[in-house]
Formats: C-alpha cells, structure tokens, sequence
C-alpha cells in the first residue's frame, strides 16, 4: 500500500510522465477535444485550467510561461488568440470530462475531455446523389 502518495504516476519516470502530459495539454489546446483515459483526463484538467487563466492576462510574460510548458508555438497562438478570449469573463471551469465507456483491449475507463464552449466540427458527410 502507498501511504501518503499523493498523484497519479501512470507506472512511468518522472520525466516520461512530465513529457505525457505535456504531450497531452497541447493537444488537448490544438484539438479542443481529445479522447484518453479517465486517469489522464483528471490529471491533465488542472494544468489546462492554469494556462488558460495564465493566458487571459495576454502580456509578454504570461506568453512565456505557457510557451515553456506546450510543445508547439501553434498551440501557443490558438490558446492566446481564440481559447482564453472565450473565457474572459469566466473564473474557472474552462474544461469538462465525459466519461465514453471503457477501451475494448484492456477495459481502462476511457473519458472526452474538451473545452466547456467546445463544438464538434461536421465530418465531411458524402454527397448524396439525387
């Protein structure tokens, strides 16, 4: 038993756990919608919270913190461009997590974590022919 161990370690170093969510944030910032574990949606909504209300600032120096934390510049642009001025007016509760059933190989609960504002873009529906 683990006493007094606080935090979820995903049976990885800390620094492979560092890159998966990191990995995970940006793109969760790029897609607005991704679809991972229970385990890693919970893990990830706290960090995501904390870069948009860092990001609503918009100054030079809240740019920097968020540009040392996600991998690319485009999640950087679309954070500062078009996330955080949605959430202007809103302290918190940026994200919300749906639990979608378990994966079919090993049964691990699987969760859609996205943006609270989030709209689900029209798959490309076939032309019907008259």
């Amino acid at each position: 038993m683990n006493h007094k161990v606080a935090g979820r370690h995903f049976g990885r170093t800390c620094n492979q756990r560092k890159a998966l969510l990191r990995g995970l944030v940006t793109s969760l910032i790029e897609h607005q919608s991704i679809e991972t574990t229970l385990a890693k949606a919970k893990a990830i909504k706290p960090i995501t919270e904390k870069l948009v209300t860092i990001s609503k600032r918009n100054d030079l120096h809240s740019k920097r913190l968020v540009m040392s934390y996600l991998y690319t510049r485009d999640a950087v642009v679309k954070l500062f461009s078009e996330i955080a001025p949605n959430f202007s007016n809103t302290n918190g509760g940026y994200l919300q997590i749906i639990r979608n059933g378990t994966r079919l190989k090993d049964r691990a609960p699987m969760a859609i974590i996205q943006f609270v504002n989030y709209v689900p873009k029209e798959k490309n529906k076939k032309k019907e022919k008259k």
